[in-house]
This record gives C-alpha cells, structure tokens and sequence, in this order.
C-alpha cells in the first residue's frame, strides 16, 4: 500500500510541477507580447548611397491648373507631387494624365529609363504597354507595376481617361528611345 501511495503522491507532485512549468511559461509569454514589436526592412546603412537627407513635409492638392504639357511625352499632362524638391532630388512623383486619342505612331515608340527605381500606378482608366521579355500587360485602374533598370518598353494604347502616379528615383533620370 505504501508504494501505491508514493506513486500517487509522485504523480501530484509531477502535475503540480507541470502547473508551475505552464504557469511560468504563459508569464513569459504575456511578457513577451508587452515588448513592442519593430520591424526592419533593411540595416540603416547597408549600401554605400544611403545617407540620412532630411525631406520636407509637402502637401500637393488636386488642381486642374497644376496640369502641364511639358513633360516627357507630348500626349501627356504631367501634375508634379513636389516631391523632387522635398527630397532634394531623391525622388519625383508626379500624376500623367493621357490627352487626346492615342496615336501608335506618337505613342508606341520603344524606350527605357536610366533609374533605379520606377513604379506606375493606374488612378484611372486603362492602358497597354509592352515590356521587354514580359510581354504585353493592360494595366486597369487599381494595378501598379515596378519597371527594372533600363527595361525596353513602350506604351500601346491608353484609354481616354487613363491617369498614372508614377515614382521614380533619382528624379533627375536619363530616358533613351530607340528609332524603328
């Protein structure tokens, strides 16, 4: 009788010992889910361009005004964000807004752009665009794109009402067409 009263008495010692093991390990966990949690893209620092360049707070308002045709492509009204003078030329956004119908023998003309970072958004309405070894994309209200370095592409067709966001860094880029 007494063995079988240690193993009972050793089983409640084990139970209680596994209480304690689990009360002990949820209060490290509620411990640790008061810690904040921070998240990093990337080491501050990594490559040899980053550096700190302190940006100004801007704020662009829409206004059909703001609207220029002195942009890159002559079948666009370009309304620049104010970015490039907020980062000192680190970046530029600006909104395209396609005017006109679309021309192909104005329009299609292959090019690519010497930056090193490009991402279009679609605001508005539509376009079709071909890209260098990925083929021929229509792009719709909603999707956006990142354009590599120097991907040969040109724009096919565009919707009356298409209207871009499009960032590119640095903001001072080199575009080059080629002839067909």
């Amino acid at each position: 009788m007494t063995s079988k009263r240690k193993s009972a008495s050793q089983r409640k010692m084990t139970s209680q010992r596994k209480a304690a093991v689990k009360s002990k390990a949820r209060s490290t966990v509620k411990a640790r889910a008061k810690k904040p949690m921070v998240r990093r893209s990337a080491k501050v620092g990594t490559t040899a361009k980053a550096k700190h360049r302190p940006h100004a707070f801007v704020v662009s308002r829409l206004r059909d005004e703001d609207f220029k045709s002195d942009g890159l492509r002559t079948y666009a009204q370009y309304r620049d964000l104010g970015i490039k003078n907020a980062t000192g030329g680190m970046a530029v956004a600006h909104v395209i807004r396609f005017v006109g119908k679309c021309d192909p023998k104005v329009v299609s003309k292959e090019h690519l752009h010497e930056a090193e970072f490009q991402m279009i958004y679609v605001l508005k309405g539509s376009m079709v665009s071909s890209f260098d070894g990925q083929g021929t994309h229509t792009m719709k209200a909603g999707d956006a794109w990142l354009q590599p370095r120097g991907i040969k592409h040109k724009v096919l067709d565009y919707s009356d009402d298409c209207e871009v966001l499009e960032i590119v860094m640095p903001a001072d880029f080199k575009t080059v067409e080629f002839e067909t």
